[in-house]
């Protein structure tokens, strides 16, 4: 089938598919007449990097999930390796999204009369010091929200 047809079948722009082919998750088709032809199973693997990318995959990791994996290969363990990595920074970004929330829900009640106030409530003066020494520390990041408390 013609890119267009694949696009077309896939949903995902023709531009697309022949980056996909330029990265290495699409292997290259045969060509006719100068133009490209791919197999029937072209849509399965499209269809499947559209979907992992929906789903926040990025196309490295997807690259990763696809290398050497061919249409019989079991995916199943891939699948799962994938998943475990991707879990954990899924969770870290719930977490982060949880104290985000926390932090607006506060910021809808905010009276401070002026910016000097606000850093006074939230601590940031002496929070942000406390950040800057301890990069990567999650008690300090979540102390600036439980400020405004």
């Amino acid at each position: 089938m013609k890119i267009g047809a694949l696009a077309g079948r896939t949903r995902v722009k023709a531009s697309a598919i022949r980056y996909y082919e330029k990265i290495g998750l699409l292997a290259p088709p045969s060509r006719t007449g100068g133009q490209r032809v791919y197999p029937e199973s072209a849509v399965d693997r499209v269809l499947l990097i559209r979907f992992a990318g929906d789903m926040g995959f990025t196309l490295s990791e997807i690259r990763l999930f696809l290398n050497g994996l061919r249409d019989s290969t079991p995916v199943g363990p891939r699948w799962e390796r994938l998943a475990r990595r991707k879990l954990k920074e899924v969770e870290a970004s719930i977490k982060r999204s949880l104290r985000l929330r926390s932090l607006l829900e506060n910021l809808l009640r905010c009276k401070c009369g002026s910016i000097k106030i606000c850093v006074e409530r939230l601590s940031l003066s002496r929070r942000l010091a406390m950040l800057s020494h301890t990069p990567g520390s999650k008690r300090s990041r979540s102390s600036a929200i439980e400020g405004i408390r």
